[in-house]
């Protein structure tokens, strides 16, 4: 099998040595962005003929080199923003010159930029490793990174690569010693907060990143993650904020005499402050507030600068061999959370010494906001510690600081976050998928940061195990109930996403290309893993992957896993020896192969033979004909043309045991595993229950009873009865209350001639796939209401979805949403099925029990005024929520949401009352008010300009217009409210500028850009900037010049790497939707701008070739790209303003180059200007 070669090799010395000590210096310079370091590398040489050291390194000055404290004269080094540029007045078709100048740091692994050459009488000595000197080498080594006894040295230092221990003996060390200056930090750190005018607290981080690049900007290093060795880290910076904005005269006038006075943020000895501090508007209290350094690894000491007490030096050691890319630091005025405190008493007691210690780092003010978002990480490290093994570093600590690109960064022990995460006690929405992803950053800690992928093919295996984990503690957390939800959804969605992509193990290698394979990965992966557990578990009996997890970490820790990288070979080696089972056809089929299998399932009962007879047949998986292309997933699609990556091989046949229950008569599941090895596969399943299907007619009997006053007999009756979950509304008052509707007499005979319930396919969850059975819909009604899994409700309600219309549906449905006892997930999904029955043919059924169900629930009895908000239970929050998402959808036979709708949404937006509610209710107006734009938006009254102000507005029209403005005022009172009461993340202008985007498009509002480009300024939440930048583009603003210079100057100069960010990916969405022609509507343009009559003529047929091949071909659609835009001067200047701009990472630069390549055709020309030559005339002035 391809991948699965069982050779464990160390890695790979393509640089003929291996580093195995690093130690950092750093005094940074907050405000001015600069940095003086210095670095001490022991390295290992491989072979004593080495004669050429290369190294990582980007923006540095270099200031001193040596190897064994001789200087070194020969070091060529190119710094690759020096090169990011080109000398001459270029433009975009010159992007291919410029991109030949940084060839080298766009491969992968990209190319060492210093290259340190030995002298020719150099001498690297032999050692015997048994010898003196060979086994001090190692002693010495292991005492310069030892610590406390209490801790596993031992057994960190045995993480570092075997070989590596074992060459240390063999050949001297060498120490390379580099002094360097960075006098403007341009990548690599972000200060926040120390721009004029920012008002935030300033701060400062390392920006890290998953690929080479970002390490090495602060420091010469080996920038590759298989490159691991212990540090120790040196960080010299101010010790407050006011010594920090303090000039550096200011600083050296405080040594007077040989005396020390230490600076508290005021300006000592002066007469006033310097003008350099006045631009800072800091109060005296701020100023003094001191800087925290948070660093990866244990601090060791923090010390006040002898000779200026305004700084201070806070030093750390890592003495688990870590990479570069995995050290990252904050400096900031951070306040300290001990979140240790929310460990349970037991767990305590349980662990005892072993219990870690947990840290947050916030910014002032935001401690109660880190409290409430962290709660759950001393549960979950405490888990883990127990589940998986030991944790892998000594603390964990989260620091949360502004402008992060990603919500999470992750380095040893330590995880930057993003502000974004923070949220205090009173809100509801963000609690989940928060607490997960922070989870996912601790699982991190021990697969991705301690163990790491040996190649990139091999990604998989660290992210499959890293969410997979993350799954398990939150199945915990929140229940088997949320988790196999999740669970079941994540799979419906790879199905879906699943078609014409690279294999799972292919993906790795593309995790940098765009942010969607790794986001596929990280829902693919840990579900592959889930499934593989239930096989596991199944089939050999043992304790599945959890055991098999906690040996891979057990390896890593002893060092029987080379330099703690795990490949997918050793990763399957040790499945198979621990799960008692051969898994190359697994392995094969779902991580060497792309696609997911379709089941259709056919089935009928044998009355003779008493079986029933069944039939699975996959179908074509993976095969799509013709995909149209997507504008947001574009770049993806076009990045993978142009280096030509092709879709995984999809399996022909997917094989495996297959579980079925079929539910029985008496309620028995009798379960049978079959095995399917064929695209058709046929078998019997015996029948076991001698009873009818005879629970409906008994129900029916009891209830018709119970009504009569008489007492129903329970004992002499062979009927079999299994009371059932939306068994509710059954007396005939309820019935007529809620306009139920119930079986007909020909489908209760149907149903009472079946001989079992239901059949359940794959009811153990052990695939991922789509299954189409032909069970008629009254045994998915059984399914529903008696099988208590989740997942078996979910697949219920999802094929009731797919039916037609029908009164009896909509019964079912409501009482599903009704019935408290259903998880609500399935509630939730009920309510949104509801709407595909709220039709004028069955007298609006559906919109009825919607709104019947919201007035029962929330509204006071017999009236449809909402009751105060009471958002203490959770469940109904969510009901609250999903049932006016449901009512908006609905539409009358013109496409028009009816009055009564508009008017339902409408009230409860306006009379929505929070004074009684200890939690906000800012995510429940969002949903009101996206839920009363989707109804607006619905096809436009039909009259000709609602917008028109001297039109009459006598008549039904007339009305309809005014309610519509009214609708449109009270959107807009919430967004002037959020002005002066902002929401969470200012929710309720995002949402303001949704609803004025959705009813522009939909021509139910006039478009004034006023309303979008006030929140482009500086100053406004980057949320809100970003929100508005979005509106604008979806809008076709990018056809006005002076927006789409504004768009562009924010992109390359925004001080923010966050904003910038998010502009580029949205100029590749914007770049997108322009190739496949989603904006493109001249027609429905010039009706909104006209009156007049448009008159419509068939396209020709190369029209429409041309067309079709825009939407589904990544070739005409880069063609359609280059007719639309690709002369568009001020696109020209703007982009190569933003690649020259030296406010850019390479990494952005680079992505602005790939776009230049899609739009402009290179030329290899260059402006040479030459002044003309002065020539100098003699005049006779004299006689």
């Amino acid at each position: 099998m391809v991948g699965l070669v069982d050779v464990l090799s160390p890695q790979a010395p393509g640089a003929g040595f291996s580093i195995l000590h690093q130690k950092v210096e750093l005094d940074i310079d907050l405000l001015r962005r600069s940095l003086t370091g210095k670095t001490e590398l022991i390295i290992n040489p491989h072979s004593k003929d080495l004669r050429v050291l290369r190294f990582n390194c980007r923006q540095c000055e270099l200031k001193f080199l040596s190897v064994n404290g001789k200087p070194v004269s020969s070091a060529p080094y190119t710094d690759p923003y020096k090169n990011a540029k080109l000398p001459w007045d270029a433009g975009v078709h010159q992007y291919h010159m410029l991109r030949r100048k940084l060839e080298g740091q766009l491969k992968d692994p990209p190319e060492e930029e210093l290259v340190v050459n030995l002298p020719k009488n150099f001498k690297i000595d032999e050692l015997d490793p048994f010898s003196a000197e060979g086994q001090g080498a190692l002693i010495i080594k292991v005492a310069s990174v030892k610590r406390d006894s209490n801790d596993n040295a031992v057994v960190d230092l045995s993480q570092s690569s075997r070989t590596g221990i074992e060459q240390t003996a063999r050949f001297s060390q060498l120490t390379v010693r580099i002094e360097y200056v960075i006098h403007k930090i341009r990548d690599g750190m972000h200060f926040a907060g120390w721009e004029e005018g920012d008002l935030r607290y300033p701060h400062a981080y390392s920006r890290n990143s998953l690929s080479p690049g970002s390490a090495c900007c602060l420091f010469p290093c080996a920038d590759d993650r298989t490159s691991r060795s212990t540090w120790e880290i040196s960080i010299k910076c101010a010790r407050s904020i006011g010594d920090a904005l303090k000039p550096p005269q200011s600083r050296e006038s405080l040594v007077v005499d040989g005396t020390t006075a230490h600076s508290t943020g005021r300006n000592v000895g002066h007469g006033g402050k310097r003008a350099e501090e006045d631009n800072f508007s800091f109060s005296d209290e701020d100023r003094a507030l001191d800087l925290a350094v948070i660093c990866s690894g244990d601090m060791t000491d923090e010390m006040v600068d002898p000779l200026d007490p305004t700084k201070k030096t806070t030093s750390f050691i890592c003495v688990t061999a870590l990479a570069a890319q995995h050290i990252g630091f904050a400096i900031g005025p951070f306040e300290h959370v001990d979140l240790a405190e929310f460990r349970e008493s037991d767990e305590d007691d349980k662990l005892g010494r072993n219990a870690v210690p947990v840290h947050g780092f916030c910014l002032p003010g935001r401690v109660d906001e880190t409290k409430n978002t962290c709660l759950p990480l001393a549960k979950a490290i405490d888990f883990f510690t127990l589940t998986y093994g030991s944790y892998p570093f000594t603390n964990y600590k989260l620091c949360f600081v502004d402008d992060l690109p990603s919500d999470i960064v992750d380095t040893s022990s330590l995880s930057i976050c993003s502000n974004r995460l923070l949220f205090p006690e009173d809100i509801i929405e963000p609690l989940d998928q928060v607490s997960r992803q922070l989870v996912h950053a601790l699982a991190s800690q021990w697969m991705g940061i301690n163990i790491v992928p040996r190649e990139p093919v091999d990604t998989w295996v660290v992210v499959g195990i890293a969410y997979y984990m993350t799954d398990i503690f939150m199945k915990k957390l929140s229940g088997n109930n949320e988790y196999r939800f999740r669970q079941k959804k994540a799979s419906d969605r790879v199905s879906e996403l699943d078609i014409a992509r690279p294999s799972l193990y292919d993906t790795g290698p593309l995790a940098s290309l765009d942010p969607s394979e790794l986001e596929f990965m990280a829902l693919k992966a840990p579900l592959v893993l889930f499934i593989l557990d239930r096989r596991l578990t199944k089939t050999s009996g043992s304790s599945g992957l959890s055991r098999i997890i906690s040996r891979v970490f057990l390896n890593a820790k002893v060092g029987d896993m080379p330099n703690a990288a795990i490949n997918t070979a050793y990763f399957t080696k040790t499945c198979e020896k621990l799960g008692h089972a051969k898994l190359d056809v697994f392995f094969t089929q779902w991580v060497f192969g792309a696609g997911c299998p379709r089941f259709r399932v056919t089935q009928r009962f044998n009355k003779k033979k008493l079986v029933v007879e069944m039939m699975i047949h996959q179908g074509p998986h993976g095969e799509v004909i013709d995909r149209d292309l997507d504008g947001n997933t574009f770049m993806r699609d076009v990045k993978e043309e142009i280096r030509s990556v092709y879709a995984g091989p999809v399996q022909p046949i997917f094989t495996g045991p297959m579980t079925i229950r079929i539910h029985e008569a008496d309620g028995t599941p009798y379960e049978h595993i079959i095995e399917i090895k064929e695209a058709t596969t046929k078998f019997d399943i015996p029948y076991n229950t001698k009873y009818k299907r005879l629970k409906r007619s008994r129900r029916q009997k009891e209830r018709s009873a119970l009504a009569a006053g008489i007492e129903f007999p329970l004992e002499g009756n062979d009927d079999v009865l299994i009371y059932c979950l939306g068994d509710i509304l059954q007396s005939d008052e309820e019935v007529k209350e809620w306009r139920l509707s119930d079986w007909s007499k020909e489908d209760e005979d149907k149903m009472n001639q079946e001989s079992y319930e239901w059949i359940r396919m794959d009811a153990d969850f052990e695939w991922i796939c789509k299954i189409q059975t032909n069970m008629p819909g009254y045994m998915y009604l059984s399914q529903l209401q008696q099988d208590r899994d989740v997942v078996a409700q979910l697949e219920s309600i999802q094929y009731i979805t797919s039916q037609r219309e029908n009164p009896l549906i909509s019964s079912i449905l409501l009482r599903t949403l009704v019935d408290r006892r259903y998880f609500h997930g399935i509630r939730t999904a009920a309510a949104a099925a509801l709407t595909k029955h709220a039709k004028d043919e069955l007298n609006w059924i559906g919109l009825f029990h919607l709104e019947k169900a919201f007035q029962e629930f929330f509204c006071f009895t017999d009236s449809p005024m909402t009751r105060s908000n009471d958002f203490s239970d959770r469940t109904a929050y969510y009901i609250q929520c999903a049932i006016p998402r449901a009512i908006a959808k609905v539409r009358d036979n013109n496409g028009r949401a009816p009055m009564r709708v508009r008017t339902f949404l409408f009230e409860k937006l306006k009379f929505n009352d929070n004074s009684n509610n200890d939690y906000s209710d800012c995510h429940y107006i969002a949903v009101l008010m996206n839920a009363l734009a989707d109804a607006l938006s619905s096809k436009p009254a039909p009259i000709s300009n609602p917008f028109d102000e001297d039109m009459d507005l006598e008549g039904d029209d007339g009305d309809d217009i005014r309610f519509h403005n009214t609708c449109l005022d009270e959107i807009d009172r919430y967004r002037r409210l959020d002005e002066w009461i902002p929401s969470y993340h200012n929710i309720l202008s995002t949402t303001a500028l949704d609803c004025k985007l959705q009813l522009i498009k939909a021509g139910a509002s006039p478009l004034n850009l006023v309303d979008f480009l006030q929140y482009t300024r500086d100053g406004t939440s980057d949320i809100l900037r970003l929100k508005a930048f979005c509106a604008l583009m979806e809008l076709g603003m990018y056809k006005n010049n002076a927006i789409l210079r504004w768009f562009l100057f924010i992109l390359g100069t925004d001080p923010s790497p966050c904003v910038r960010e998010h502009m580029l990916r949205l100029l590749g969405k914007t770049m997108g939707t322009i190739a496949i022609g989603e904006n493109s509507n001249p027609a429905s343009a010039a009706a909104a701008e006209s009156d007049s009559l448009i008159i419509e003529q068939e396209s020709s047929t190369q029209e429409r070739q041309t067309d079709l091949a825009r939407k589904q071909t990544v070739v005409g659609a880069l063609q359609a790209l280059k007719e639309e835009i690709g002369k568009n001067e001020v696109l020209k200047k703007g982009l190569w303003g933003a690649i020259s701009s030296p406010a850019i990472s390479l990494r952005e630069l680079v992505e602005l180059l790939d776009m230049c390549e899609l739009l402009y055709a290179p030329e290899s020309s260059m402006v040479v200007v030459l002044k003309y030559p002065r020539y100098w005339k003699c005049t006779k002035v004299g006689k």
